[in-house]
Order: structure tokens, then sequence, then C-alpha cells
């Protein structure tokens, strides 16, 4: 799996309906500006799943660029992503990955901080996954 961030023009977009003192917006437009890709065209397997312009151009991105991952927390996305063998991982996957890979002391402390952001899972989800990383 490639390591270069790529975040899909439409991503851009949805994240910049925010209001202009949204973190994400204020970062998108700032720093991680150097990390936005193009998406010229949703790919038509992928347009085919309705799914949100973030969505569709996160797996179009990798649909055409083999190597890298979609990172979604999106259910339907997920679900299209596994049917079209697109590499996929969400935001509790990427959190378990970096405790594991020691870019993270804890997990536990950030997993707390999800449903503060609005990232919705259930509490049952998040101790299996401490368990797995040894929390």
């Amino acid at each position: 799996m490639s390591n270069e961030l790529i975040i899909p023009s439409g991503v851009v977009q949805e994240i910049c309906i925010a209001p202009d003192n949204d973190p994400a917006k204020i970062w998108i437009n700032n720093q991680g500006s150097i990390y936005i890709g193009d998406v010229d065209q949703i790919d038509i397997s992928i347009a085919a799943w309705d799914l949100g312009l973030g969505e569709s151009h996160v797996l179009s991105w990798v649909y055409k660029n083999p190597g890298y991952e979609a990172i979604i927390d999106d259910r339907a996305a997920k679900i299209a992503a596994v049917a079209l063998e697109i590499p996929v991982r969400g935001t509790v996957g990427v959190i378990l990955l970096a405790k594991q890979e020691g870019k993270l002391k804890a997990a536990r402390p950030i997993f707390e901080q999800l449903p503060e952001v609005g990232f919705r899972v259930s509490t049952q989800v998040l101790e299996s996954a401490l368990k797995l990383v040894g929390e």
C-alpha cells in the first residue's frame, strides 16, 4: 500500500461546506492543500452505487490508482469497496494500525474522543478493537 496521502477533490468540496471555523476546513485550506488530488470523473462502476461525492471520489481514486487504500467510514461505500475489491479501512482501523506500528502510545484516548467530534461507533466495537491491540 502507498503511504502517500491523497485527499480527492470531492472530499475537499464536502469539507469546505463547513463553517469557516471548522478545524478540518481550516487545515485543508492551509497545510492540507498539498494533498488534494483531482478526480476528473467518477468511475462508472462506482457511480452505479449512488454514493456521496466524497465517497465516490475516494473509491474512484483508489480504483484507478492501484496500491492505495480507501479510508472511509460510510457503510454503503465500504460495501461497494468490498464488492469492487478496493482495499478499504475505516477510522477505527487507521487508529489501530497507528497503535500497532508504534505511532500511538495508546488507542483508547483517541477512541474516547471520537464521539466528541460526532463519530458514531458502538462501545462494543471500540472495546473489541482495543483488545486487538492489547488495551
